[in-house]
């Protein structure tokens, strides 16, 4: 009796974590997520405006991915050194699922860059170093 009392409190305690998780991760957000602590990186989809910049670089991952939260450092070194240049953006697929279809994401972190035009000209998936954007930036003339 004793490990059936156990069983189903440890099953009901699953229950409730799972069912909180869900709740969070389907909540939707008309505003780009910041990474913690990156006020220089929100950015609401009416403010998103591809001609000001030479390139956007939209950042889709996660808050609490490993490899996206990797990148948070780089992409507010991205933001400040080249603010007005570089206009940087961090969706968290999680709470608003619909920019990993919007752009067609299947694994994060993935790294998208969009022209002035509002054309994608780069994309990459997985940890982005800042030193490997920049490189890609310059071969693109954009830097």
């Amino acid at each position: 009796m004793k490990k059936l009392t156990i069983a189903l409190l440890i099953l009901v305690s699953f229950s409730l974590f799972c069912s909180q998780n869900s709740e969070e991760q389907a909540s939707d957000s008309k505003t780009a997520q910041k990474p913690k602590n990156e006020e220089n990186l929100i950015i609401t989809d009416e403010q998103l405006d591809f001609s000001k910049y030479k390139v956007t670089f939209i950042e889709l991952g996660a808050d609490k991915c490993i490899p996206c939260i990797v990148m948070q450092p780089v992409m507010r070194e991205i933001a400040q050194e080249y603010k007005g240049t570089i206009q940087v953006v961090f969706y968290d697929v999680w709470k608003t699922p619909k920019y990993a279809k919007n752009y067609g994401i299947q694994m994060i972190p993935t790294q998208v860059f969009i022209d002035k035009n509002g054309e994608e000209i780069f994309r990459h998936v997985g940890f982005y170093a800042k030193k490997e954007i920049v490189k890609m930036l310059k071969e693109k003339h954009i830097l």
